[in-house]
């Protein structure tokens, strides 16, 4: 595994040092769940707000400022090749439902995890 370079790693210190309250507001309701969360995890050159590694699902809340924002489709389409799953909230979704909001998050999770064998042993009822 590359190593994230000095420049991302103190930005993503200070992102983590001072999370935005929408951020705030559904890490108090996901953390405690497995498979665990991260906060602000590096992928390439992104940094990621909330993530699962073991399902691979990012997640982001974002702002009225990224509308429209070519480099937001880019993110998306990258973390996409790389076999990530993104999902995006807007802060003001966050603020005015935040059970909600961690709800979605938390049945992506079980959505993307797989089943834990292909093919279940029989019941043995009635035998």
């Amino acid at each position: 595994m590359r190593r994230v370079p000095p420049a991302m790693t103190r930005r993503t210190r200070e992102l983590r040092n001072h999370p935005t309250d929408a951020e705030i507001a559904i890490w108090h309701k996901v953390a405690y769940f497995r498979p665990r969360f991260t906060r602000q995890l590096v992928v390439e050159r992104y940094i990621v707000d909330l993530a699962c590694r073991e399902v691979r699902l990012a997640v982001e809340f974002d702002g009225s400022q990224h509308i429209d924002s070519i480099r937001d489709l880019a993110r998306t389409q990258r973390l996409e090749a790389l076999g990530w799953t993104l999902i995006q909230f807007w802060n003001s979704d966050v603020a005015r439902n935040p059970d909600g909001v961690a709800e979605t998050i938390l049945a992506k999770v079980i959505d993307l995890q797989r089943p834990t064998h292909p093919q279940p042993l029989p019941s043995r009822e009635g035998s």
